[in-house]
């Protein structure tokens, strides 16, 4: 038996509500089990129970053992004294509060249906389970149901995503486009180089970058000589000598600093990744776009955002990956798979982000965009596939991580739809 069961069967009444008695023999009737509190103090706040015909309002404690009460030091937290009731699986000893008076009782063993606990004995099995605690059922699930709550897990990873682009707010004091600047270079940089490209956003004032974007010869130059990609004295290459030149001047300039920027690796990249044609796409990318964040903002379709990074690297990294080493020849244009990882860990969070900053809703916009892409291909959608569950689009692959992340590989199955629909 696990605490998060009782919590459950309380939150929804999993019992034989007409007929309960407390372990002293005063009948119980419950009017409002209270709302589940997850943080600190009792847990359930504000519940309104009759005990005995007395009204009662106040809060609810849920343990496995009355025994607990004292184990976790509740008779010396004054946020107890307003307990009304105490529920437990199996009452070991009676618990008196600060006035001497016996706190009341309820043994939720004697009034749990016998199909709840062998439904949660069956979701725990871990016998023959290889992905998650309900994969042989999962597939059973209702289809509209799931789908809800898919929908709903793709607005909680969502809103987790936001957190991160509130701090950079924060940090850049309410400059939507220096956060739109920091989150590019991140997702440019990928998983190899996301930190390194985050430490030249940095250094690298947003207004700074908006002095440069009328020529993207510029921005590069300054792109690669902060990320210290212009320090070696043995290439002879023409357009490594020239952006070098173009560095120093800018940097006299403009007063910049590269001191905190980290070198960006090669290490382990496909050359199509590699620093030096990421950081030549991004400068062309502003260079193309005066006004960047508001027409990625204004952009209510997928055909817009694509149209916005339709975007090459200069035209020296056609046939080069590296300063001075020849390859064969191809445009370096960011890739529709790149543009959509873009959409989905860049773009789509901030658009959430600023529409709840100004007021505005649109949720609906969001899930046409995502909807529109292609799901992920991880070992965990992968798992989910075999299973049984479908995997439409990148809106399902995204609350199936959540789902994964969230509930299932810490065993939260009962504040899952999923598990809970298992147990009815």
């Amino acid at each position: 038996m696990r605490e998060d069961l009782l919590h459950f069967i309380w939150k929804y009444k999993k019992l034989a509500v007409e007929n309960l008695f407390t372990a002293e023999g005063e009948r119980v009737e419950l009017l409002n089990v209270g709302t589940h509190n997850h943080l600190a103090g009792p847990d359930f706040f504000n519940a309104r129970i009759k005990i005995d015909g007395q009204l009662w309002a106040g809060n609810v404690e849920i343990h496995l053992k009355s025994s607990d009460w004292f184990a976790h030091g509740h008779e010396k937290d004054p946020n107890y004294n307003n307990v009304i009731l105490h529920v437990v699986w199996e009452h070991d000893i009676d618990i008196f509060c600060s006035n001497n008076v016996r706190l009341p009782c309820l043994e939720l063993n004697k009034y749990i249906p016998k199909n709840i606990l062998s439904g949660y004995e069956s979701l725990f099995d871990k016998r023959n389970v290889s992905f998650i605690n309900c994969e042989k059922t999962i597939a059973q699930t209702n289809v509209f149901s799931l789908k809800n709550w898919l929908e709903r897990l793709y607005f909680e990873r969502l809103e987790k995503k936001s957190e991160y682009v509130h701090d950079l707010l924060q940090e850049s004091n309410n400059d939507w486009e220096q956060v739109l600047f920091k989150l590019l270079l991140r997702n440019f940089g990928s998983k190899i180089n996301g930190q390194a490209f985050m430490t030249l956003g940095n250094a690298l004032p947003f207004k700074t970058v908006r002095k440069m974007s009328s020529k993207a010869f510029r921005l590069e130059s300054v792109f690669l000589g902060m990320s210290h990609l212009l320090t070696s004295n043995d290439i002879v290459d023409d357009y490594y000598i020239q952006l070098k030149n173009e560095y120093i001047h800018q940097r006299l300039k403009y007063s910049l600093d590269s001191q905190g920027v980290l070198k960006p690796d090669f290490f382990k990249l496909r050359p199509a990744n590699f620093p030096t044609v990421r950081l030549s796409q991004l400068a062309n990318l502003y260079a193309m776009h005066d006004s960047l964040f508001e027409k990625i903002i204004a952009a209510s379709t997928i055909d817009k955002l694509y149209d916005i990074f339709e975007v090459n690297a200069s035209t020296y990294w056609s046939n080069h990956f590296t300063f001075g080493k020849v390859s064969k020849n191809s445009m370096k244009r960011l890739t529709k798979k790149f543009v959509d990882l873009l959409i989905i860990n860049t773009i789509l969070p901030l658009k959430f982000c600023h529409a709840r900053a100004i007021g505005k809703d649109v949720n609906d916009s969001i899930i046409e965009i995502i909807k529109k892409l292609s799901p992920e291909l991880n070992s965990i959608i992968s798992n989910f596939k075999r299973q049984g569950v479908s995997v439409s689009n990148s809106m399902d692959s995204q609350s199936l991580l959540q789902l994964y992340n969230l509930y299932c590989s810490k065993n939260r199955c009962l504040q899952c739809r999923i598990g809970a629909s298992l147990l009815e």
